[in-house]
């Protein structure tokens, strides 16, 4: 090869570099945005969003994946999408930490983008902000996760609820299916002698998406109500440290095993489905985050083209036990 042909190669590979970064810098942005990059949970939505781009090499669009470092930095939440609207975006899905407050930036900014809640909602009367909601039922989830504490405890018991954040929405459509389906009614705020089934004193406790703390609220309850009946994770955020977990389930495991005390959570991660191996829980509703990140640009890019949605797009729950764990998740 002569000097000139060899100069023209490299001319050529570098025109072709430089044709496909001017591509890459053109593409149009669908923004995730979650609780906190701290939470294994939420990363599942990185992997998903990942692997829509790994399928859409030619897209226009990329998925774009943000948060706040931790979970419990609701107005760092906000702040992140106040800022990718005065960058510009073209569609954003987000998981509200606090619900309200992030309705309240939607409706002072009145974005002209598509604006989508994904994993989490907003409330009821905020709704009408968004586009559509891709995730879970979390309502459903939580009537789930009441059935297994029953069909485990069929007379009933002292029952402790573990919530996030006050004013998540999800956790609190979870945790509203669990009093009402245990009630029999709709509208149940507390469980007092309620077909049997009675809230302790000192719960619901809010994690506010802490791991550690998650942990250390289990410890303390088991330790402050030794004949406890049942505990439920109405988030998995404790099983997320599997080690840190399984300390705190050592202090009860013959009670566990023998079912004189339950734990029935949510997520099916697989730190928890180990968990559940070991008899460290005895059933996991199970979400199915990947798919919500795998979707979301999809349903984003079908937002910006103007086509209409349901206005709730359902991914569905796994429900996990001991009998079915080897077969229970959605492939």
């Amino acid at each position: 090869m002569t000097l000139r042909k060899l100069f023209a190669v490299i001319a050529a590979a570098a025109f072709s570099v430089l044709a496909a970064t001017a591509m890459a810098q053109e593409k149009k942005t669908l923004a995730i945005v979650v609780k906190g990059l701290d939470n294994p949970f939420f990363e599942q939505i990185n992997l998903g969003c990942k692997k829509w781009i790994s399928e859409n090499p030619q897209s226009e669009y990329e998925c774009y994946y943000t948060g706040p470092a931790s979970s419990a930095d609701e107005a760092g939440e906000v702040q992140i999408v106040d800022d990718l609207l005065t960058r510009g975006v073209d569609a954003i899905a987000i998981s509200p930490s606090n619900a309200p407050a992030m309705a309240n930036l939607i409706r002072k900014r009145a974005p002209d983008i598509p604006i989508m809640t994904i994993d989490a909602d907003f409330m009821a009367e905020d709704a009408a902000l968004r586009e559509t909601y891709l995730g879970t039922d979390n309502y459903l989830m939580g009537v789930k996760m009441a059935e297994h504490a029953m069909k485990l405890k069929p007379e009933g018991g002292t029952v402790c609820l573990q919530l996030g954040n006050v004013a998540a929405d999800n956790i609190n459509a979870r945790a509203a299916g669990f009093r009402d389906t245990i009630a029999g009614k709709k509208g149940v705020d507390r469980l007092a002698d309620t077909n049997g089934w009675t809230e302790i004193d000192g719960c619901p406790l809010f994690t506010n998406d802490q791991v550690d703390l998650a942990n250390q609220q289990m410890a303390d309850t088991f330790t402050a109500n030794p004949d406890l009946d049942a505990f439920i994770l109405v988030g998995g955020w404790a099983q997320f440290a599997p080690q840190a977990y399984a300390q705190v389930t050592d202090q009860v495991m013959d009670k566990l095993k023998s079912k004189e005390l339950i734990i029935v959570a949510g997520d099916t991660l697989p730190p928890q489905i180990d968990a559940l191996k070991a008899g460290r829980s005895h059933a996991q509703i199970g979400q199915r985050p990947f798919e919500m990140g795998y979707k979301a640009p999809s349903v984003m890019i079908e937002l910006i083209k103007g086509s209409p949605t349901d206005g709730t797009l359902y991914t569905g729950l796994d429900e996990c036990t001991p009998e079915n764990v080897d077969s229970c998740l959605a492939k």
